[in-house]
């Protein structure tokens, strides 16, 4: 029985990929230096998964930006704007692709979601000209540099089929243009890699969605290539994020040698599995959870691996982690200031792999070991736990009206009453929130946290840093000001630290995209507001300008997705409490007089099940949290959302329902063509779609904003249509920030001239 796991953290239990991709960024160390840390970081995470106990060395799963890109670079599927020559790739055109070039004006490839998760990949752009030759350096060196340290190693590939479904196609071609050159690339990599390795692990997460008719003719066509590619070397097909459902036979039919299953994500699944698998296939219980922090229940663990030994011999069971535990921080010991009865509920990558050892020991020994012992101990502590149930909060939901649900009027009404009181121009221009966080910013707010400082001297100096966030602001003449957030160190670790139900880690950093990484907060409890979150600081920021000043919140549906959740009742429930929380600030800066309020549901796409069966229950739940945010406040009020980085056309009925008055959505880049989605809906509100890339250093040009608006306004008539950057600007610097919004706020002026 071979235990392992499908991949690890990449970042490094103290980000040291982080810092040192940053240091590489800036220029401030060489080539070198940055791939040192690499392997560094690499064989460090192969001895802790080696020491664990972990049969099989993931190798693969390292990045230093993103999965995917790696594997557009390894089949060598190049835009041609990068202007590569087909020899080995280099670093300086890597990372081009994922950030752009300022020098040369190279936009980046775009960013998206990964399914449901909300670790950001970049897509693949399939063109007439895509070129597919192998540039496969890296991940045999790093299969041969495991081999010399005595590991088995196992590659971990995304496998050809998940490639083609999450890439766009650009120019008229169609995915499956490209079908049989890719695979052929493949087939390149695989013969290059069987002969080191114990297992070549290909993940095709695309088989838990509803995939189209000529997916299901690729998967036997391309996995005949790779058997025969593989010479011998044993393929395992991984499939995560839910069920296999109407693709188990799909799976079971490919040439394959062993199939993985989430188990956490599709518990229900075994039973038709086992039913159906065929001699000697190896099965791969994910059981786990890569996507969680919570304990697993080792006891009801073993109960599924004791079905399974019912049908199969022990070394046709392989035991791992649902997913890959890229979504996972790394080690729960270096939690110092983390209650240790709360941190005694919870694993983190290094512990999910001491579970899996412990689960295969359980299996082969007639005694079960500590740790399993120790696990039921926890468990049965969490579950008695005086703050995980408020009954105050159970009674507020008890109380719910449908009324509390709708606003008093429609937005055709409401809309004329916040023009009157706002007084806007046409094209009216705002931020989505955030503005640069400055070391000065963040040594202030550790100063603090560390009691370094009074709170009196920590308020006067982030209320300095607002003021001079307005004063940019309206030397700019944006439109609709924001006071910059200078207090939140996360848009949802900020809300979290101040209600009720969380808990948070001081190192528990996950990496969301490329060197960013968010520490998710942790919801144990039932939750609820103790006091005003942020109404003294957008009140503050009002005072100093007679323009509009947005309050900026982050909606439930967002804080719920963007933080570990309590697995102990629905996440629903979760979110309506989370929602009950916010309705609160919502109506307390009301009361202070901010007119305009920004909820931001950022995630609300990324939270979306994978099956189109079980969308319309999730995007009830979803938009109802929304609206009890929202719906209480007086026409005069305007209420904003933001989503970013998410596909919208299967959601905007959904949008549409949420009755914000303005969305803000990414656009630019995509060139606005994530807007066909707003037009072929008819979107009935206002929309602010993103005029320029926030994640990369570019700077957009007036020219190239200006021409994104005109694009714009083939979908947005002219008095619905507003202007903003992408997201947020916390993660850029103020140079950059503020030639960009000059930019915009010209291009916009320019677009008034001629409308008026």
């Amino acid at each position: 029985m071979n235990a392992h796991v499908l991949g690890f953290p990449r970042m490094g239990v103290n980000r040291e990929l982080k810092w040192t991709l940053e240091k590489y960024w800036r220029g401030e160390i060489q080539e070198n230096e940055l791939l040192s840390t690499a392997d560094q970081l690499k064989k460090h995470h192969w001895e802790l998964q080696s020491k664990a106990g972990m049969d099989l060395i993931a190798i693969g799963d390292f990045s230093l930006y993103d999965h995917v890109l790696d594997t557009l670079a390894m089949l060598g599927a190049i835009p041609q704007r990068f202007g590569w020559d087909g020899t080995l790739l280099d670093l300086e055109t890597y990372f081009q692709m994922a950030r752009g070039d300022v020098e040369q004006s190279i936009p980046a490839m775009e960013m998206t979601k990964w399914f449901d998760s909300n670790y950001h990949y970049i897509v693949p752009e399939l063109s007439r000209h895509t070129p597919f030759k192998k540039n496969n350096g890296q991940l045999l060196a790093d299969v041969l540099m495991a081999k010399d340290l005595g590991y088995s190693p196992k590659p971990v590939l995304v496998g050809p089929i998940t490639f083609l479904m999450l890439a766009k196609e650009v120019d008229g071609s169609t995915r499956w243009d490209h079908l049989e050159r890719m695979t052929t690339v493949y087939c390149d990599i695989l013969s290059e890699l069987a002969p080191h390795s114990a297992w070549i692990q290909i993940d095709e997460p695309i088989l838990c969605t509803d995939i189209p008719e000529e997916a299901r003719t690729a998967f036997p066509f391309a996995y005949a290539k790779l058997k025969a590619a593989a010479k011998g070397t044993p393929l395992l097909l991984t499939s995560y994020f839910g069920e296999l459902d109407d693709n188990l036979d799909l799976a079971l039919s490919l040439p394959i040698n062993g199939l993985h299953i989430d188990m956490v994500r599709g518990p229900d699944q075994l039973t038709t599995v086992l039913s159906r698998i065929p001699p000697n296939l190896t099965l791969s219980l994910g059981l786990v959870d890569g996507r969680n922090i919570w304990k697993t229940d080792l006891e009801a663990a073993s109960h599924t691996l004791n079905t399974a030994r019912q049908t199969l011999a022990t070394d046709q069971i392989m035991v791992g982690s649902s997913c890959s535990l890229l979504h996972s921080p790394v080690d729960i010991t270096v939690e110092e200031n983390l209650d240790p009865k709360l941190r005694d509920w919870m694993a983190f990558a290094v512990q999910k792999c001491d579970e899996i050892a412990a689960l295969k020991q359980n299996m082969l020994e007639s005694a079960p070991p500590r740790l399993i012992k120790e696990n039921k101990a926890a468990l049965e502590a969490r579950a008695i736990h005086a703050d995980v149930m408020d009954s105050a909060t159970r009674n507020r939901i008890q109380a719910l009206t449908p009324e509390m649900y709708t606003r008093t009027s429609p937005f055709a009404a409401r809309s004329l009453v916040q023009r009157a009181r706002f007084k806007l121009p046409l094209f009216p221009t705002t931020t989505i929130g955030s503005y640069p966080q400055t070391s000065e910013i963040r040594k202030t707010r550790l100063k603090f946290k560390k009691g370094e400082i009074s709170e009196s001297t920590y308020t006067t100096a982030m209320q300095s840093h607002i003021a001079t966030v307005v004063d940019r602001q309206e030397e700019l003449d944006l439109d609709v000001l924001v006071h910059g957030e200078p207090e939140r160190n996360d848009m949802v670790e900020y809300f979290g630290q101040q209600l009720k139900g969380f808990c948070f880690t001081s190192n528990g950093w996950v990496q969301s995209y490329g060197s960013r990484c968010v520490k998710p907060p942790i919801i144990f409890g039932d939750v609820s507001r103790p006091e005003k979150m942020t109404v003294a600081w957008a009140d503050h920021a009002q005072k100093l300008t007679d323009k509009p000043l947005k309050g900026m919140l982050t909606g439930p549906v967002t804080i719920l997705c963007w933080s570990f959740v309590r697995n102990d009742i629905p996440r629903s429930e979760v979110c309506q409490q989370i929602a009950l929380a916010i309705r609160d600030e919502v109506l307390d800066l009301e009361s202070a007089g901010i007119g305009i309020i920004q909820i931001d549901e950022a995630a609300l796409r990324e939270g979306m099940p994978l099956r189109h069966n079980e969308h319309e229950h999730y995007l009830r739940w979803a938009v109802d949290c929304f609206r009890l945010t929202s719906s209480g406040v007086k026409d005069t009020t305007q209420i904003h959302s933001h989503m970013c980085y998410s596909e919208f056309n299967v959601i905007m009925k959904s949008i549409a329902e949420m009755d914000a008055d303005v969305i803000s959505i990414e656009a630019s880049r995509s060139g606005m063509d994530l807007l066909e989605a707003f037009k072929a809906y008819q979107y009935p509100a206002e929309i602010g779609p993103g005029v320029y890339d926030i994640h990369s250093p570019r700077v957009p040009s007036t020219d190239e904003i200006y021409s994104l608006l005109q694009k714009a306004l083939t979908v947005i008539p002219p008095e619905r249509l507003w202007i903003n950057p992408d997201c947020g600007l916390k993660t850029r610097d103020w140079p950059e920030t503020l030639e960009s919004l000059k930019n915009m706020v010209s291009a916009a002026k320019r677009l008034r001239k001629e409308y008026e």
